[in-house]
């Protein structure tokens, strides 16, 4: 089946509902540039709006132009996006600024192309961001678009597939008209995000349902099709809370790249045995007393993760624990350091 819209008339439809409902004062809509375009884009994939914008405004307050992020530490960065997630996002954010600068001379570069070769960015990014900071007619193709368009068009079979997702792109650069193209591409987005919503998509308003297969299924909310499920695997992590006598607690940054890359953590031990070997090679017998608090449960996207927090009090500070790096954080006066979202809320609870 395929709807009997023409193209023309679905950019019609779409931009006139926009021009009536349509979002346009949030921060990112003001003062526009690609530089703002770029990061409100990153800071939205798998977030919110309403999570974003406190994190968006500390963002630009701090970071107001490509230049200043492209000079800052990785620290400083990671520090902003604690809470946000899915922190490679940051992590290539500044890595992205460095190159623009570098390669550019810190000015974006005006194709999908080239913006799609720099680290963070997709084809579906790149594409938002010439078409709303440079009206450059470009197609998206982020979660909420997807969602409108298997909706529209009844689009059958996850679009995590390759063959999926190769359709979806062909449906969105065929509809995607030759004029107003920042309307359309915030339009498009708009529409998954306040009418064709994942759970309860708001039909009877929606200026596309009409023509919309998957409303005429009268089951829209299968589309689009969910991934395939499996059994997330559960792993276990005993991280351990060493607090000096002056009420500081160690932490050592991890790997740049895995879980939680290149934020700050505890020192972690697979199990409470091996834990309890790495306390005594490096402390003996100035940990004075040890005691096992309530596990929680953390999940990513392919795994639960068991948190086993272990509190210990040392009897003196140690200087330095070989060569790895740390940091004496005091919870009551905090270092602008990026946290582990379950590191940060150990520490706060601490208090």
């Amino acid at each position: 089946m395929t709807s009997a819209l023409t193209t023309t008339a679905f950019a019609d439809t779409i931009l006139h509902w926009y021009d009536l409902h349509g979002r346009k004062h949030l921060p990112w809509q003001q003062d526009i540039t690609p530089y703002r375009v770029w990061v409100s884009e990153i800071m939205l994939q798998q977030t919110q709006v309403a999570t974003v914008i406190p994190y968006y405004e500390r963002f630009m307050e701090r970071f107001p132009n490509v230049q200043a992020l492209a000079t800052a530490e990785q620290d400083d960065v990671l520090h902003l996006w604690t809470g946000l997630g899915y922190y490679a996002r940051g992590r290539n954010l500044h890595a992205c600024a460095r190159q623009i600068v570098e390669r550019y001379n810190g000015e974006f570069p005006q194709s999908v192309e080239q913006l799609s070769e720099l680290p963070g960015i997709g084809r579906s990014t790149a594409g938002a961001i010439v078409s709303i900071s440079m009206d450059i007619r470009a197609a998206i193709l982020d979660g909420n678009v997807k969602r409108v368009l298997t909706r529209f068009y009844a689009v059958e079979g996850w679009p995590g597939t390759t063959t999926v997702q190769n359709r979806l792109w062909d449906i969105a650069e065929r509809l995607t008209p030759q004029h107003r193209h920042r309307e359309y591409t915030q339009a498009m987005m708009d529409m998954g995000a306040t009418l064709c919503t994942r759970s309860k998509p708001a039909c009877g308003i929606c200026p596309l349902q009409p023509e919309c297969l998957g409303h005429a299924s009268s089951k829209p909310t299968q589309y689009p099709n969910s991934k395939p499920k499996k059994d997330k695997p559960e792993k276990h992590t005993w991280m351990l809370m060493l607090r000096n006598p002056q009420g500081e607690y160690l932490l050592q940054p991890r790997p740049q790249t895995g879980i939680w890359g290149g934020l700050w953590s505890f020192p972690e031990a697979p199990s409470m045995a091996q834990a309890e070997q790495w306390l005594s090679t490096h402390f003996g017998d100035t940990a004075e007393h040890t005691q096992e608090l309530n596990s929680f449960r953390h999940t990513f996207s392919h795994y639960h993760l068991h948190i086993h927090p272990v509190a210990i009090s040392l009897t003196r500070s140690t200087a330095q624990i070989g060569e790895a790096e740390q940091h004496w954080y005091n919870p009551r006066n905090p270092s602008a350091l990026g946290l582990a979202a379950p590191v940060k809320k150990l520490l706060q609870s601490s208090l």
